[in-house]
């Protein structure tokens, strides 16, 4: 699949020229030159030599010697994004760092700079600019170098542009060919093409955001149906005369696609069935229409089932698109694997984790995970069984789990089993499950000690995902809801009812969220609904605070007060959160970073009218890691009247 029309497709109709062409309408050839230290036509600079923006030192030795002053100063005197371009982009930069550049060739390489000028400012839409090059001799008499030619040591170029009016999008024409422009079933995918495209009339034209929509057009064309589509013309027609830009675009979408028959590469120590059964869950069958986002889907179901180290859905180019096959190709986990990882949070201090799993245990053919992890605050120990998935995507499981939790001087030993039938996704959860829980809190400030309380419950569970990017996401929802009834054991039998639910929203901030960001929304709810005197133990009650709850607290920290001054955890919680999230530009692109603006409260209580919200306010940095977003907040705690530190990794629901 080609994603680019070879050659320069921006063309204006008067004053650039041969310049244009030459540059393409952006800087790419200017910062390959950069990368290597030569300009055009001039000698390479020494294998030790780096460049760097104007006024500081331009060389630096191999030995580590004191970098040597730029043998001239170069001012720009621009808007200021445009200024910064041509700063750190134009070839005068890089004249800079040449040995020994005597006045006479620095004012002839002068003669080139506008042209180098125009084609960096063309790439941000502005083909009309006044450009004058000035240079201005030191104060002192020049400098002579050894062949006594005058240097060009201690001159100022001094650069005055005004760009003029900044090109915006006139027309834009779509033109279609292939199987998409006369398929009915394809009418909708042909009007959201349309209705998607990224860069309308009116919009400011750059050659970044030229680029980026017709990339956007042909993913879109290609997720969907046409695999094998392709940019077959692209043409941006420049009037710098009228400052218009008319854009047209030419897919071809290729023929229909349709998933065929299924073959799958590397499957020895475990059923191939399992694969074929994994690919039918994520909707990927004989007859349906291609859709990437199924092979997407297919690929993390069969990575999260644990079974395969690595995985890949595609289709084959070769084959029939009418019946086109699904390859699969897989390597497998080995049958046994032992883990041992470190870690540090700021909510739980350093953190050590030993797990083993054994995919297939003797005669039972079931999966066994044993985990362990040690934190500064708590300490688990657990196990679980799960049966290979169905053909529907249930399996069952059987899980235990010993737990201690120190919070301030509470301590609260829990255990904990359950059994039931669980069904697991990317986007969607469900569960019955059957579970006792017994657990005893303990706090040398108290002189009488809570005896253990125990239950058995029996609970459904459900999980709704609809966000864009399960890894990343910047738009979409999720739900989750859980529902469930006990029978305490402990002292005497009550019953009792227990709710929680979830819900996580990202919203834009405006029109183009690249630039205006996002807001991500987050409430929580739980209750449990028992006698007053009823022993419910402590791990069926909800604590609040810390990182993914109220920030600027404690981990569990926000619970029913006590008199000594701790909390216990209550009945009723409550919870809410406004994150206002805004990606951060660097030299005119999106970097990999974000800033974030929060503002957090929550509550727990045993009775409503006991309901006192903690709020928690704050910044933070926000990276995309390789594993998932890198979170970084400050968090001031109102009613705590101090700061904390949050720190997390990755995202989930």
């Amino acid at each position: 699949m080609r994603a680019e029309h070879p050659g320069p497709d921006a063309l204006p109709r008067r004053t650039l020229g041969a310049a244009l062409l030459a540059a393409g309408l952006c800087c790419t050839a200017a910062s390959a030159q950069e990368a290597q230290g030569t300009a055009p036509g001039e000698p390479a600079l020494p294998a030790a030599a780096t460049t760097e923006s104007a006024g500081e030192s331009a060389t630096t030795s191999a030995d580590g010697a004191a970098a040597r002053e730029p043998l001239f100063q170069l001012e720009v005197l621009a808007p200021a994004p445009l200024a910064e371009l041509v700063r750190r982009h134009s070839e005068l930069q890089r004249f800079q760092g040449l040995p020994d550049l005597s006045r006479a060739e620095l004012e002839r390489l002068l003669l080139t700079a506008p042209d180098d000028i125009r084609a960096l400012l063309g790439s941000q839409g502005y083909f009309s600019p006044t450009i004058d090059l000035r240079l201005v001799d030191p104060p002192a008499a020049g400098s002579t170098n050894a062949a006594g030619a005058t240097g060009a040591a201690g001159h100022t170029v001094r650069v005055t542009i005004e760009p003029g009016p900044q090109t915006r999008v006139a027309e834009f024409s779509l033109v279609l060919h292939g199987d998409v422009l006369d398929n009915p079933e394809a009418q909708q995918q042909r009007s959201q093409l349309l209705q998607a495209w990224s860069l309308p009339a009116g919009r400011p034209f750059t050659q970044q955001a030229w680029d980026d929509a017709k990339s956007q057009a042909l993913r879109a064309l290609a997720r969907y149906r046409y695999p094998q589509a392709r940019i077959v013309h692209s043409l941006a027609d420049i009037d710098p005369a009228s400052g218009q830009a008319r854009l047209v675009v030419e897919l071809d979408s290729g023929p229909a696609h349709r998933f065929g028959a299924t073959r799958v590469e590397g499957s020895e120590r475990y059923d191939t069935e399992m694969v074929l059964g994994l690919l039918r869950l994520a909707g990927v069958r004989p007859d349906q229409v291609y859709d990437e986002g199924l092979l997407q889907l297919a690929q993390q179901r069969l990575l999260a089932s644990g079974y395969y180290e690595s995985a890949f859905v595609l289709i084959d180019a070769g084959s029939d698109p009418a019946q086109a096959t699904v390859v699969v190709r897989v390597r497998e986990a080995l049958r046994q694997k032992f883990v041992a990882g470190l870690g540090a949070s700021t909510d739980n201090g350093a953190r050590l984790s030993l797990e083993h799993v054994h995919h297939r245990l003797p005669l039972l053919d079931w999966r066994a995970v044993t985990k362990l992890k040690l934190e500064r605050r708590t300490s688990t120990l657990s196990e679980e069984l799960g049966s290979p998935v169905d053909e529907l995507g249930w399996r069952n499981v059987l899980g235990a789990q010993l737990q201690r939790q120190e919070d301030q001087q509470r301590v609260t030993d829990s255990q904990q089993l359950r059994a039931g039938r669980a069904q697991l996704g990317s986007r969607q959860d469900r569960q019955f499950l059957v579970q006792y829980d017994r657990s005893q809190t303990t706090d040398p400030a108290l002189a009488a000690q809570a005896a253990a309380a125990s239950s058995v419950s029996a609970s459904y569970g459900w999980t709704r995902r609809s966000f864009d990017d399960l890894l990343f996401p910047t738009r979409g929802q999720g739900l989750a809801l859980e529902i469930g009834a006990g029978l305490t054991l402990s002292q005497e039998n009550h019953p009792f009812l227990r709710a929680r639910t979830r819900w996580q929203g990202y919203l834009p901030a405006g029109d183009d969220a690249s630039r205006s960001g996002r807001w991500s929304l987050r409430f929580e709810g739980g209750a449990v609904w028992a006698r007053d005197d009823s022993p419910v133990p402590a791990t069926q009650l909800f604590l609040a605070g810390g990182e993914g709850s109220v920030r600027g607290y404690p981990l569990r920290g926000i619970g029913v007060p006590r008199a000594d001054g701790g909390v216990d955890p209550g009945r009723l919680l409550a919870l809410a959160s406004l994150e206002w999230q805004l990606p951060l530009w660097i030299d005119g692109r999106r970097s990999e970073w974000e800033g974030a603006l929060f503002l957090d409260a929550g509550a727990v209580a045993d009775h409503s009218h006991d309901l006192d919200p903690r709020v928690g306010v704050g910044a933070g940095l926000r990276y995309r890691s390789p594993v998932g977003p890198l979170q970084l907040d400050l968090a001031w705690g109102a009613q705590r009247k101090a700061l904390r530190l949050h720190m997390s990794v990755g995202f989930t629901f």
